[in-house]
Protein backbone atom coordinates (compact mmCIF):
# COMPACT_ATOMS: atom_id res chain seq x y z
CA UNK A 1 0.00 0.00 0.00
CA UNK A 2 1.27 3.50 -0.72
CA UNK A 3 1.65 6.32 1.79
CA UNK A 4 -0.83 9.25 1.75
CA UNK A 5 1.77 11.53 0.14
CA UNK A 6 2.44 9.33 -2.88
CA UNK A 7 -0.31 8.32 -5.29
CA UNK A 8 -0.96 4.58 -5.62
CA UNK A 9 0.45 2.73 -8.59
CA UNK A 10 -1.94 1.29 -11.18
CA UNK A 11 -1.46 -2.28 -9.93
CA UNK A 12 -1.81 -1.43 -6.19
CA UNK A 13 -5.03 -2.16 -4.33
CA UNK A 14 -6.43 0.95 -2.59
CA UNK A 15 -9.27 1.15 -0.07
CA UNK A 16 -12.40 2.73 -1.58
CA UNK A 17 -12.41 5.56 0.97
CA UNK A 18 -8.79 6.42 0.19
CA UNK A 19 -9.45 6.28 -3.54
CA UNK A 20 -12.45 8.60 -3.22
CA UNK A 21 -10.41 11.01 -1.10
CA UNK A 22 -7.75 11.13 -3.82
CA UNK A 23 -10.38 11.74 -6.51
CA UNK A 24 -11.91 14.52 -4.43
CA UNK A 25 -8.54 16.16 -3.73
CA UNK A 26 -7.56 16.05 -7.40
CA UNK A 27 -10.84 17.15 -8.99
CA UNK A 28 -13.12 18.94 -6.52
CA UNK A 29 -11.62 22.40 -7.14
CA UNK A 30 -11.71 22.31 -10.96
CA UNK A 31 -15.17 20.71 -11.04
CA UNK A 32 -16.50 23.31 -8.57
CA UNK A 33 -15.19 26.14 -10.77
CA UNK A 34 -16.78 24.47 -13.80
CA UNK A 35 -20.12 24.14 -11.99
CA UNK A 36 -19.95 27.72 -10.71
CA UNK A 37 -19.73 28.89 -14.31
CA UNK A 38 -22.62 26.63 -15.32
CA UNK A 39 -24.78 28.00 -12.50
CA UNK A 40 -23.93 31.60 -13.42
CA UNK A 41 -22.02 32.20 -10.21
CA UNK A 42 -24.44 30.59 -7.76
CA UNK A 43 -21.81 29.19 -5.38
CA UNK A 44 -24.28 27.40 -3.10
CA UNK A 45 -25.92 25.60 -6.00
CA UNK A 46 -22.52 24.74 -7.49
CA UNK A 47 -21.43 23.18 -4.20
CA UNK A 48 -24.65 21.13 -4.04
CA UNK A 49 -24.08 19.92 -7.61
CA UNK A 50 -20.44 19.05 -6.82
CA UNK A 51 -21.63 16.99 -3.88
CA UNK A 52 -24.07 15.12 -6.14
CA UNK A 53 -21.33 14.49 -8.74
CA UNK A 54 -18.99 13.15 -6.04
CA UNK A 55 -21.76 10.95 -4.69
CA UNK A 56 -22.22 9.47 -8.15
CA UNK A 57 -18.46 8.90 -8.35
CA UNK A 58 -18.63 7.04 -5.04
CA UNK A 59 -21.50 4.89 -6.28
CA UNK A 60 -19.60 4.05 -9.49
CA UNK A 61 -16.16 3.71 -7.94
CA UNK A 62 -15.86 0.08 -9.01
CA UNK A 63 -16.21 0.95 -12.72
CA UNK A 64 -14.02 4.07 -12.69
CA UNK A 65 -10.38 3.84 -13.84
CA UNK A 66 -7.84 3.27 -11.09
CA UNK A 67 -5.78 6.21 -12.33
CA UNK A 68 -7.13 9.33 -10.59
CA UNK A 69 -6.30 11.58 -13.54
CA UNK A 70 -8.30 9.36 -15.90
CA UNK A 71 -11.45 9.97 -13.81
CA UNK A 72 -11.56 13.68 -14.76
CA UNK A 73 -13.42 13.38 -18.10
CA UNK A 74 -16.04 11.12 -16.54
CA UNK A 75 -16.44 13.44 -13.52
CA UNK A 76 -16.81 16.59 -15.65
CA UNK A 77 -19.43 14.84 -17.80
CA UNK A 78 -21.35 13.74 -14.71
CA UNK A 79 -21.11 17.26 -13.23
CA UNK A 80 -22.47 18.77 -16.46
CA UNK A 81 -25.34 16.27 -16.53
CA UNK A 82 -26.13 16.92 -12.87
CA UNK A 83 -26.27 20.68 -13.60
CA UNK A 84 -28.57 20.12 -16.59
CA UNK A 85 -30.85 17.87 -14.52
CA UNK A 86 -31.02 20.47 -11.74
CA UNK A 87 -31.88 23.25 -14.21
CA UNK A 88 -34.63 21.11 -15.77
CA UNK A 89 -36.01 20.25 -12.35
CA UNK A 90 -36.19 23.95 -11.40
CA UNK A 91 -38.08 24.73 -14.61
CA UNK A 92 -40.48 21.83 -14.11
CA UNK A 93 -41.43 22.87 -10.59
CA UNK A 94 -43.97 25.65 -10.14
CA UNK A 95 -42.44 28.83 -8.85
CA UNK A 96 -42.42 29.23 -5.11
CA UNK A 97 -45.10 31.38 -3.58
CA UNK A 98 -43.98 33.67 -0.83
CA UNK A 99 -46.55 33.80 1.94
CA UNK A 100 -46.88 36.93 4.01
CA UNK A 101 -45.44 36.93 7.49
CA UNK A 102 -48.61 36.61 9.53
CA UNK A 103 -46.87 37.93 12.62
CA UNK A 104 -46.81 41.32 10.87
CA UNK A 105 -50.46 41.38 9.88
CA UNK A 106 -52.61 43.75 11.90
CA UNK A 107 -54.72 42.17 14.56
CA UNK A 108 -58.45 42.15 13.96
CA UNK A 109 -60.19 45.22 15.30
CA UNK A 110 -61.80 44.65 18.65
CA UNK A 111 -65.48 45.72 18.62
CA UNK A 112 -65.09 47.48 21.96
CA UNK A 113 -62.07 49.43 20.70
CA UNK A 114 -64.08 50.46 17.64
CA UNK A 115 -66.93 51.71 19.80
CA UNK A 116 -64.56 53.70 22.01
CA UNK A 117 -62.81 55.20 18.96
CA UNK A 118 -66.18 56.18 17.44
CA UNK A 119 -67.23 57.81 20.69
CA UNK A 120 -63.97 59.78 20.86
CA UNK A 121 -64.32 60.97 17.25
CA UNK A 122 -67.98 61.99 17.74
CA UNK A 123 -67.06 63.88 20.88
CA UNK A 124 -64.17 65.64 19.09
CA UNK A 125 -66.40 66.52 16.11
CA UNK A 126 -68.86 68.11 18.52
CA UNK A 127 -66.12 70.44 19.75
CA UNK A 128 -65.46 71.85 16.23
CA UNK A 129 -67.19 74.86 14.74
CA UNK A 130 -70.04 74.04 12.34
CA UNK A 131 -67.95 75.33 9.37
CA UNK A 132 -64.99 73.09 10.20
CA UNK A 133 -67.25 70.11 10.92
CA UNK A 134 -69.07 70.55 7.57
CA UNK A 135 -65.76 70.55 5.65
CA UNK A 136 -64.51 67.41 7.46
CA UNK A 137 -67.76 65.57 6.79
CA UNK A 138 -67.63 66.46 3.07
CA UNK A 139 -63.96 65.68 2.51
CA UNK A 140 -63.28 62.73 4.86
CA UNK A 141 -66.61 61.03 5.45
CA UNK A 142 -68.26 61.55 2.05
CA UNK A 143 -64.98 61.39 0.12
CA UNK A 144 -65.58 64.61 -1.84
CA UNK A 145 -62.73 66.36 -3.59
CA UNK A 146 -61.85 69.91 -2.64
CA UNK A 147 -63.77 71.24 -5.66
CA UNK A 148 -66.84 69.10 -4.90
CA UNK A 149 -66.84 70.12 -1.23
CA UNK A 150 -66.51 73.80 -2.22
CA UNK A 151 -69.48 73.48 -4.62
CA UNK A 152 -71.69 71.71 -2.04
CA UNK A 153 -70.83 74.13 0.75
CA UNK A 154 -70.88 77.25 -1.47
CA UNK A 155 -67.39 78.41 -0.45
CA UNK A 156 -64.10 78.83 -2.38
CA UNK A 157 -61.72 75.86 -2.71
CA UNK A 158 -59.00 77.67 -0.77
CA UNK A 159 -61.40 78.07 2.14
CA UNK A 160 -62.17 74.32 2.04
CA UNK A 161 -58.43 73.55 2.18
CA UNK A 162 -57.83 75.98 5.02
CA UNK A 163 -60.80 74.79 7.07
CA UNK A 164 -59.86 71.14 6.49
CA UNK A 165 -56.31 71.81 7.69
CA UNK A 166 -57.41 73.60 10.87
CA UNK A 167 -60.24 71.12 11.49
CA UNK A 168 -57.87 68.15 11.33
CA UNK A 169 -55.49 69.95 13.66
CA UNK A 170 -58.28 70.62 16.12
CA UNK A 171 -59.46 67.00 15.85
CA UNK A 172 -55.98 65.72 16.66
CA UNK A 173 -55.83 67.93 19.72
CA UNK A 174 -59.34 66.92 20.82
CA UNK A 175 -58.79 63.20 20.21
CA UNK A 176 -55.47 63.30 22.03
CA UNK A 177 -57.07 64.84 25.12
CA UNK A 178 -60.18 62.61 24.91
CA UNK A 179 -58.37 59.25 24.81
CA UNK A 180 -59.21 57.02 27.78
CA UNK A 181 -56.40 56.25 30.17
Amino acid sequence: MSSPETPPQANEEVAPEERMRLIHEAHAGPVLRFLTKLTLGDQDLAEDLLQEAMLRAWRNLDVLPMDTAAVAPWLFTVARNVAIDAARARKARPSEVVLPDISRLPEPVDAMEGMVAEHIVRKALGQLSSEHRAVLIEVYFRGASTAEAAARLGIPEGTVKSRAYYAVRSMRAAVGSAEPA
